[in-house]
């Protein structure tokens, strides 16, 4: 259920960082950067251990395990703080926006597994095809299953609202 789930809880998880980043900078020092600067403190972080933790000891290919990023949504609450100076506005334009760039500020990162790719006479995507070279653990929840696939995203516009409304 992690392919469900990600565009709904990583925006949730994500805002608790910046928010508190956020209050302290703009309290104490006036800076409306304190998003931002946790999102690409965060992202640094999990480039390290994707590089450390796969490529190096593992020698898995990197563009099999790419982070998420979150720093469009960032942008705009620091922009949103910037403009307006108040909390309740943030809270809510901001969070929202948060919530709602998550999915598409991704696209450029995940949009070239959408790719056809014909891999022994049966066309796939090039995250289907990832998907099925990605060694898992044995459990049942993680075997990923082509009828369902890695290319179904007519959903997500229903995730990105909940996660809209659940940031604010």
């Amino acid at each position: 259920k992690d392919r469900q789930w990600w565009p709904v809880v990583t925006p949730i998880v994500g805002i608790m960082y910046c928010a508190a980043l956020m209050y302290y900078l703009w309290v104490n020092y006036r800076l409306p950067f304190g998003a931002t600067l946790c999102i690409v403190c965060l992202l640094v972080g999990e480039w390290l251990t994707r590089y450390w933790g796969f490529y190096w000891w593992s020698h898995y290919p990197l563009n099999f395990v790419l982070p998420s990023t979150m720093i469009p949504g960032a942008l705009m609450m620091d922009t949103i703080l910037l403009l307006t100076g108040n909390w309740l506005v943030t809270a809510l334009l901001g969070g929202g926006f948060f919530g709602l760039f998550f999915y598409p500020g991704n696209w450029p990162i995940f949009g070239p597994t959408h790719l056809p790719l014909v891999v022994e006479g049966v066309l796939l995507s090039v995250a289907d095809y990832t998907g099925f070279l990605y060694v898992r653990t044995g459990t049942p929840e993680y075997v990923r299953l082509i009828e369902q696939g890695l290319t179904a995203y007519l959903w997500w516009t229903h995730h990105s609202d909940c996660s809209v409304l659940l940031c604010v």
